[in-house]
């Protein structure tokens, strides 16, 4: 499945996009189960696929079951009692997949093309850092550059997220911990970013996460391994990669980070981006107001951003 969050008349709730289509999970799975004669149809359907992102993750495969005959019905049934299950995808705004998510933990220096640009050694162990939710923004959104750098630049990040609590996770059951893949936008004030030791001033400013197009399950994607990873700034080739020249693969990170930390579903694994970032490049070329950056990733497919200056004050 190809999981959204979308928002059409001001309400956003979760779905899945079919042939072109948005199907709305919440209210399709309560019409299902109407027409089986379910009493408590509303109070199920919040229960196992309710209309929130986070919550319904925490369903895990049951869940993502019940989700499926939802899609199903739906198509079948496009509106029930005058109530739309379905909507044409240019009807309403796809926002982030998981919007608010508990964690957003990142990877750096993942790629060894870009540990070597950046002139360092390959690390014995992943370097993490954090995003926060209030960087999130979706596939339809422009990136917001505020007045406070001059050095706003771009990274492609193939990322995962969790779909059940994870705690000291080996890495040969890891792959049943994680609910799917999407594409991140790691975007970054480098000035910032190097004016301390700690990264999380340069990482952390509003909307410097795109996130999206959408949540591919893995049933859909079932090897995060051997995924092209391709970025342009206004169709000019800036960076490209594989998955295969992860450093520390998904499988290794869900096992390092669950035996730090339990892992909830819902957060958000950046797994790290390759070489060619604008700090790096001879000469060094930053994003500017009207700048479009597409990323496109093997199985996902394509997040695209317009940059935007934020005039304060």
């Amino acid at each position: 499945m190809k999981l959204v969050t979308f928002t059409q008349e001001g309400t956003t709730r979760i779905g899945a996009v079919e042939n072109g289509k948005v199907v709305d999970l919440n209210h399709a799975f309560q019409s299902l189960l109407k027409s089986e004669g379910k009493l408590r149809y509303k109070q199920i359907a919040e229960a196992y696929v309710p209309a929130d992102m986070n919550g319904f993750l925490e369903g895990g495969e049951e869940s993502m079951d019940f989700a499926r005959k939802a899609i199903d019905f739906a198509l079948n049934y496009e509106q029930v009692n005058g109530h739309k299950l379905v909507y044409a995808k240019d009807d309403v705004k796809i926002e982030a997949p998981v919007p608010k998510p508990g964690k957003i933990i990142c990877v750096g220096h993942n790629y060894r093309e870009h540990i070597l640009e950046m002139g360092r050694e390959i690390p014995k162990y992943p370097v993490v850092f954090a995003k926060f939710s209030n960087t999130v923004i979706g596939p339809e959104d422009d990136i917001p550059y505020y007045p406070i750098s001059d050095q706003l630049d771009y990274e492609a990040e193939f990322a995962f997220v969790v779909g059940k609590r994870a705690r000291n996770v080996s890495q040969a059951d890891a792959l049943q911990y994680v609910a799917g893949y999407t594409i991140v936008n790691d975007v970054s004030y480098r000035d910032l970013q190097r004016r301390t030791l700690q990264w999380l001033q340069g990482k952390t400013v509003d909307g410097s996460a795109p996130m999206g197009p959408w949540l591919v399950t893995t049933d859909e994607l079932t090897d995060p391994s051997g995924l092209e990873v391709v970025l342009t700034v206004n169709g000019e080739e800036r960076q490209r990669s594989n998955t295969k020249n992860l450093v520390f693969t998904v499988p290794y990170l869900v096992e390092f980070l669950s035996g730090l930390m339990t892992l909830e579903p819902g957060d958000v694994i950046l797994t790290g981006t390759p070489g060619g970032v604008g700090v790096a490049r001879n000469p060094q070329a930053f994003l500017k107001d009207g700048d479009v950056v597409r990323i496109e990733i093997d199985g996902i497919g394509t997040l695209e951003n317009k940059v935007k200056s934020i005039k304060e004050g």
